[in-house]
C-alpha cells in the first residue's frame, strides 16, 4: 500500500513483515529510505511500477541501520548509491552517510537498536528508523550490537529535535 505523506514524499507499506521503505523525490533525484525484507520484494516493485518509478532510476537508497528487515531488497537498485553508517555496514558497496550530499537532510546518528542506527530529518518529517516507533516505543535493545545505554542516549537527543511528521521504520500506516 502507498501512502502519500506529502507531495514529493510516499510510504511502501507491506502486507508481510519487513521495514516500511520511504520514497522521496527531491531536486529530480529518487531516494528510498531503507529497501525491507525480500518477502516484500513483488509488493515493493508493485508499489515503484504504480508510480512509474523503475529500479534503475532510483539514484540513492540510506539504510537507517543494517538488519535484514530494512536491507534485503538492494540488488533490485543496481544503479542506485547505497548509504549507511559505517558503524553498521563494512563492505564497500555502501558509501558512508557521513559522505551524502543532500543539504536538506540532516542525519542523525541513534545508535541503541544498532551500532551505527540513523534517523533522517527532512523539513519537519523525521525518519526514525528503529530508533522510534508512533506511540512513544521503541527499537529493541537485547539484540546482538545494540546498546540499551546507547538507546536511551539516541532518544535524549530526539527529543531535541523539531519535527511535525514521524516515519518510523515499522508502525501505523
Amino acid at each position: 500500500m502507498i501512502q502519500k505523506i506529502k507531495n514529493n514524499v510516499q510510504a511502501f507499506h507491506f502486507k508481510k513483515f519487513g521495514s516500511i521503505v520511504y520514497l522521496i523525490n527531491l531536486n529530480k533525484k529518487n531516494i528510498l529510505i531503507d529497501t525491507s525484507s525480500s518477502a516484500n520484494k513483488n509488493e515493493l516493485l508493485k508499489n515503484l511500477k504504480e508510480l512509474n518509478i523503475s529500479t534503475s532510476k532510483i539514484n540513492i537508497i540510506i539504510l537507517t541501520h543494517n538488519h535484514w528487515d530494512h536491507t534485503e531488497n538492494l540488488d533490485l537498485f543496481e544503479k542506485a548509491k547505497i548509504y549507511g553508517s559505517k558503524k553498521d555496514f563494512s563492505k564497500e558497496k555502501i558509501i558512508d552517510v557521513k559522505k551524502l550530499k543532500i543539504p536538506e537532510f540532516k542525519v542523525i546518528e541513534t545508535p541503541g537498536h544498532s551500532k551505527g542506527g540513523i534517523c533522517i530529518l527532512y523539513k519537519d518529517i523525521l525518519f526514525s528508523g528503529d530508533t522510534i516507533f508512533h506511540r512513544g516505543t521503541i527499537g529493541r535493545t537485547d539484540l546482538p550490537g545494540s546498546s540499551e545505554k546507547e538507546m536511551k542516549q539516541s532518544l535524549e537527543k530526539l527529543k531535541k529535535i523539531k519535527y511535525k511528521i514521524l516515519c518510523p521504520g515499522h508502525g501505523e500506516k
